[in-house]
């Protein structure tokens, strides 16, 4: 009788108590199937028609043991759930029922289990693995097998479900090394050819992973049950991979062959990368002369074996080492520096393609670090010794950056960085020591740093570190002389600032005033540089020679962002000077003294000078014409009724006029000095004069009277004649106008010599900064020991450095501390003298 279950239990029923047949198929599981039931008055409980997609099963063909009851489903329950659903049989009996019948009490449901189990047949094992051997053997023999792989995946299944997985994967096992172990054995002694041999191993590799791959999907189910539920038991494929590393290190010679051919190979693959390119670094397809698809298949095998680290790649990286050292010594010695880093470059390439290709990713770190290490760290020295300096001087800005890429790599930049360091030093010295090219020294450092920012920019990554040496060895060179560069910046700077510069715009000149801005930033004595540019400054202002008043502000602003106000104080009162003695000559034009007293046909502009803001000029004397005179007088009486209490000194030596000249063959003006113009006066009156006689008319300093002399009849406009002709002045010279002089231009200027800086004025200049220096050091003494009382001599020393913007010995610091104590600012402690103290 049916019975109707819970879902989860399984519906069978129990057989007559006769034995099990003594062989039945494996058992499959059945599906949980709820049995429905009606109840009728009549009949009580009557089993369902059977569903057509039923599965009914003689009462032999199940195992006692799979039956089970739900502890859940009690006899009332199952009875109550049966009932719950009505079959087809059910409607009928509710449609006819004629009156209504009371429940019937549910009956209990007892199952019996049978103690009997069914048996395997006799040698069920044994036949199967029978099976199961012979059809790994064909595997492994490459023979064809009778048996399908459905029915022996079967046979794997039968096994593993009657618990038997253990023996079969031992006996797996087993039959995989002995053919595993035959196939390696007859690697031994097998062709002297390395490639043909590694042919055959690669060959015994891919049979062995095409055989497992086949046994292992026959044995699948055992992978999935067996393996997975025991623990410390390898897959099937990872079982045939350690039987194959097993035998290959019981092989030595296989292993050993096997290695040292792979390296020939791959060695032989290097040589002919370089016979293919001896020098002449041309980047080719890697790996033309062998077999690299063989190499990757091998490589692999020894990776998946686990052996790669230690059985491959040590000994390659150390051959890799070997290889690399010599070629390294060879080429360096063959080659110049800039094909051997190429060549290097080539060779690093040429490694990490190889990793990519064939090698394991692991070996690419390592393999590339010793390439590095034998073609570049062990001739860091050699290189930078042989090629840097040939590379800096050639500009050679590709090279360079190649060198810069290459040392980074090896950690090798500081070396680089020192080589550069040496090399600005070097060469600037050349540049700042050579006092013959005086002239050319700062457009010369202007070039030199202008390539060195561009190999800063473009080889050396715009790197901070190169930066900072750049600057510290451009400070170091232009101040090894000391004074001299600082006077010639400010030349330079005149040159450029003055008028006559054609075909400069103003973009230009500004870009000129920034590079050279940068030169005077590394200058430690500003003071000197001030001194010369504000004399040259005074010089283009006071003539009218400036290029562009913007170009001079703006080059004024720039010193004083760089320097503060308190440097360009000076200079800046110059321009306010300019603009004012414009405002003052407008207003004597103006005033009634100009309008009532001035002789007439002249024309005189006035320049009113603060004496703190300019050069100091030493004053000279001259006897001017009696209109000049004049004019001065009526311009100081006017000057001092505006300007109460102040005095007006001529400075002479700066005048300068514009004379109209008549010549036999026409008339001229002469753009002259005022020295100059006092000489062409004379000759007003007469047509010839001696030195002396025009010495004692003018009043003219003797030295400043030859080089007026000189530039009217010596130089390139000649308004005199020299008698007798030669370049110098001499005492007992004459001197006759030129009624023969000509020239194509109506306004000709005639070079003031006077004007040129000399030997002399260079000497002023250098002493007043000196001598201003000697001020600032005194000041400098006081104001520390008014604020200290009692100081030590290396304290004293120490802050003066630290206060003092100038570069000074401590031997002079030494004699202005002297000098207090002799006018007794300071005294020597009765105790000790290297302690000072300070006088009230």
């Amino acid at each position: 009788m049916s019975h109707p279950t819970k879902r989860s239990v399984t519906n069978t029923t129990t057989s007559s108590s006769g034995g099990a047949s003594p062989h039945f198929p494996p058992m499959k599981k059945a599906k949980s199937q709820a049995v429905a039931c009606s109840l009728d008055p009549k009949n009580g409980l009557q089993p369902p028609h059977p569903h057509p997609s039923s599965h009914h099963f003689p009462d032999d063909d199940f195992e006692p043991a799979s039956m089970a009851l739900d502890d859940d489903l009690k006899p009332d329950d199952a009875d109550a759930a049966a009932c719950s659903r009505p079959s087809a049989g059910g409607v009928t009996a509710n449609l006819s029922r004629k009156k209504a019948t009371p429940p019937q009490p549910a009956k209990k449901l007892v199952i019996k289990l049978v103690k009997a189990k069914p048996t395997l047949p006799t040698n069920f094992e044994e036949d199967t693995w029978a099976k199961l051997k012979s059809a790994i053997s064909a595997i492994f023999l490459k023979q064809p097998d009778p048996c399908d792989l459905e029915k022996l995946y079967q046979a794997v299944n039968d096994l593993c479900l009657h618990k038997m997985g253990g023996n079969l994967y031992q006996r797996i096992e087993k039959e995989c090394e002995s053919h595993i172990c035959a196939a390696l054995q007859s690697l031994v002694g097998q062709s002297p050819d390395l490639v043909v041999f590694l042919s055959l191993v690669e060959k015994c590799w891919q049979d062995l992973c095409d055989q497992m791959l086949m046994i292992r999907g026959i044995a699948l189910y055992l992978d999935r049950t067996y393996v997975k539920q025991t623990p410390n038991v390898r897959s099937l494929w990872d079982m045939g991979l350690q039987l194959f590393r097993k035998h290959l290190s019981l092989s030595p010679e296989v292993e050993h062959k096997t290695v040292t051919g792979l390296l020939r190979m791959i060695e032989k693959e290097r040589i002919h990368d370089a016979k293919n390119d001896p020098m002449k670094l041309i980047i080719k397809v890697l790996g033309e002369a062998v077999d690299r698809t063989l190499l990757n298949h091998l490589l692999k095998m020894f990776t998946a074996l686990g052996i790669y680290l230690e059985s491959f790649e040590k000994p390659f990286l150390e051959c890799t080492s070997e290889f690399y050292a010599a070629e390294g010594m060879k080429y360096m010695q063959q080659s110049d520096v800039p094909d051997y880093l190429k060549h290097v470059e080539i060779r690093l390439h040429e490694e990490h393609e190889r990793c990519l290709l064939y090698l394991d990713a692991s070996t690419r770190k390592p393999l590339v670090a010793t390439a590095e290490r034998q073609l570049l760290e062990r001739h860091i020295s050699a290189i930078l010794d042989k090629g840097f300096m040939m590379l800096m001087d050639g500009n050679r800005i590709e090279d360079l950056q190649r060198m810069y890429l290459l040392f980074s790599r090896v950690n090798a930049l500081e070396s680089l960085r020192q080589a550069l360091s040496s090399y600005i030093r070097r060469t600037g010295q050349g540049i700042i020591m050579d006092e013959e090219k005086d002239k050319d020294m700062v457009s010369c450092l202007l070039e030199f740093k202008a390539s060195l920012d561009t190999i800063w920019e473009e080889s050396f990554s715009r790197n901070e570190a190169f930066c900072n040496t750049i600057k510290d060895a451009f400070e170091h060179l232009i101040n090894l002389r000391q004074n001299r560069p600082a006077e010639l910046i400010a030349k330079f700077l005149d040159e450029k600032l003055r008028a006559g510069n054609k075909g400069t715009s103003e973009e230009e000149l500004e870009g000129t005033l920034d590079k050279v801005l940068v030169l005077f930033r590394f200058i430690q004595g500003k003071d000197v540089f001030e001194a010369f540019y504000k004399k040259d400054l005074a010089k283009r202002l006071l003539l009218g020679k400036s290029a562009s008043i913007d170009a001079e502000k703006s080059m004024i602003t720039k010193l004083k962002t760089e320097c503060g106000s308190q440097f360009t104080n000076k200079l800046e009162g110059m321009f306010k000077d300019i603009e004012l003695s414009k405002e003052i000559n407008e207003s004597f034009k103006q005033s009634s003294q100009a309008r009532t007293k001035l002789p007439t046909g002249i024309e005189m502009s006035v320049h009113v000078l603060t004496t703190g803001y300019w050069p100091t000029y030493p004053p000279m004397d001259v006897r001017l014409p009696h209109e000049l005179n004049v004019y001065q007088d009526i311009f100081k009486e006017f000057y001092l009724s505006k300007y109460s209490g102040r005095r007006l000194m001529w400075q002479n030596s700066l005048g300068h006029c514009v004379l109209k000249a008549e010549f036999p063959r026409g008339k001229k003006e002469l753009a002259v000095s005022l020295f100059q113009t006092v000489v062409l006066m004379l000759f007003n009156d007469t047509l010839k004069l001696s030195f002396q006689d025009i010495k004692d008319s003018t009043s003219i300093e003797d030295k400043e009277l030859r080089r007026t002399l000189q530039s009217l009849a010596c130089g390139k406009v000649r308004v005199l004649q020299k008698l007798p002709k030669g370049r110098e002045v001499e005492d007992d010279d004459s001197f006759v106008f030129s009624e023969g002089f000509t020239a194509p231009l109506y306004r000709i200027k005639v070079n003031a010599i006077q004007m040129k800086e000399t030997v002399e004025e260079n000497t002023s200049t250098t002493e007043r900064v000196f001598q201003d220096r000697q001020y600032q050091v005194d000041a400098a003494i006081v104001r520390i020991m008014k604020t200290r009382k009692v100081l030590s001599h290396t304290l004293l020393i120490t802050e003066l450095f630290q206060q003092l913007k100038f570069p000074i010995k401590p031997a002079d610091l030494k004699k202005r501390i002297e000098s207090l104590i002799d006018r007794e600012y300071l005294e020597r402690d009765k105790n000790n003298p290297q302690i000072y103290n300070y006088l009230a």
